[in-house]
């Protein structure tokens, strides 16, 4: 098995050394040893990094993706976790989809002020109730 040391590993992934370290620290990836000063890590470091590129920008928080690595540093995804976030994309997608639509609605509408615009204040009673209900939640 060849080793690859910490700038190669950076080199073939994309991933900055400084993530590279920082991902070992919290555990997401281990390194096989060092050569003088690098780290060295062995060739499956780079389809880990995949699983926690694709991890982030599914909105997974760094210890939830160290959780979708068994033992040995293979990926073993929960399909329920997967499913409930796919859930949550859902919402997510919904959200921002309405959103868009008011936005292009308000870029668009012919009234003199946006405040005149019937369909502008619905949406914003509702914007107002739906935050009043869910926090955080368009």
């Amino acid at each position: 098995m060849k080793l690859l040391d910490i700038s190669e590993v950076a080199r073939q992934s994309g991933v900055a050394a400084s993530a590279l370290r920082h991902y070992e620290e919290k555990g997401l990836i281990h390194s096989a040893g060092r050569r003088g000063l690098k780290r060295l890590f062995g060739p499956e470091v780079l389809d880990q990094l995949a699983v926690i590129r694709l991890g982030k920008a599914a909105g997974f928080s760094l210890e939830e993706i160290k959780g979708m690595f068994g033992p040995d540093g293979r990926p073993s995804l929960s399909r329920s976790v997967l499913r409930t976030k796919a859930d949550d994309l859902d919402d997510q997608i919904a959200r921002l989809t309405s959103l868009r639509d008011m936005i292009r609605h308000v870029a668009d509408c012919p009234a003199p002020r946006h405040i005149e615009c019937p369909k502008f204040q619905k949406l914003i009673r509702i914007s107002a109730r739906r935050s009043a209900v869910k926090p955080g939640k368009f």
